[in-house]
């Protein structure tokens, strides 16, 4: 339940954005950009929980964080005519990150590094792509399921595994992974080839293909999570290929973009606008000569018309 000490609602002159305030938690600035984005200014002294609403009845959340004094990009203030914001204090028995609501509870993605990050629902952990150093790990809950997309070093580490895996954790991996398992792992893990889908902890995970000049056709794995009637994609390691773009009601999608490796910020963003997730994630967008894709570009790409809300995190 919200627990709202007291709401002051204030126009900020921005076109129906106002911005409220909770117990243990305040906004100290509000402001509109150019692109209709709203940066959201908040001090807390404990971990809080940002929430949104267009009518001020129903509220979804948004996004958790633990820092004493942050800043917020609402990046799909564009798409609404107005949002109200509320903060209100948030427990410390789960991850903070982004906030999904669907039929069946919440999802949380908290991004680590890379191709890593970490997804909860209730009580099941998920961790995509774990890989070293295992600190990055140190303050998260274990996995009751790791995906892996394909052999490749920073998407499969032994070791990662075995330092993030919950007792009775599962594995989804393709062939190529489940070759390279222990004999222990491999008691824990379901192969799944490209098109093959399973029912897990109460989630159907489908393999899409993940392939390019790169990464060999059916070696590697893309997945689609459908948890409480919410699709999530994680691309893996992939070009632009017909299989991604043909996708169907992706609600939040991770696309990997590096030079020479995966796909390129213009090829990222013309598959997107084509397969229309809700919410991409760019993640994997360190280059080969350690240059970072160009993140801005993607946005303007993609622009505001295909309805596709651009979320970047900090993944390095």
């Amino acid at each position: 339940m919200k627990r709202v000490l007291a709401i002051a609602l204030v126009s900020m002159a921005l076109a129906g954005i106002f911005s409220a305030r909770a117990q243990g938690a305040e906004f100290t600035g509000i402001r509109k950009l150019t692109n209709s984005e709203v940066q959201l200014q908040i001090s807390s002294t404990s971990r809080f929980r940002i929430d949104l609403s267009t009518n001020l009845t129903g509220w979804t959340p948004l996004v958790s964080a633990e820092r004493q004094s942050t800043g917020y990009l609402d990046s799909g203030a564009p798409f609404f005519t107005r949002r109200f914001y509320s903060v209100q204090d948030f427990p410390t028995n789960t991850i903070t990150g982004d906030h999904f609501a669907t039929e069946d509870g919440e999802v949380i993605v908290h991004p680590v590094f890379h191709a890593s990050f970490v997804m909860q629902w209730k009580d099941v952990v998920i961790y995509n792509d774990p890989d070293q150093p295992n600190s990055m790990y140190s303050t998260l809950p274990k996995a009751n399921l790791i995906l892996v997309s394909h052999s490749h070093g920073d998407h499969f580490d032994t070791a990662a595994i075995n330092f993030v895996r919950a007792n009775n954790g599962l594995l989804i991996v393709p062939q190529a992974v489940y070759s390279q398992l222990s004999t222990t792992l491999r008691t824990s893990a379901i192969v799944l080839t490209n098109g093959a889908s399973t029912n897990v902890l109460g989630m159907e995970i489908e393999a899409v293909p993940a392939y390019n000049s790169n990464h060999a056709r059916g070696t590697g794995n893309g997945y689609v999570l459908t948890i409480g009637a919410k699709r999530f994609y994680m691309a893996g390691d992939t070009g632009d290929i017909p299989e991604m773009r043909a996708l169907q009601n992706i609600d939040v999608a991770f696309l990997c973009m590096n030079v020479p490796f995966t796909m390129t910020v213009t090829a990222a963003a013309s598959a997107a606008r084509e397969f229309r997730p809700r919410v991409l994630y760019p993640y994997h967008y360190r280059n080969q000569d350690g240059t970072f894709a160009n993140l801005n570009e993607l946005k303007r790409l993609i622009g505001t018309e295909a309805g596709i809300e651009v979320r970047q995190r900090p993944w390095y």
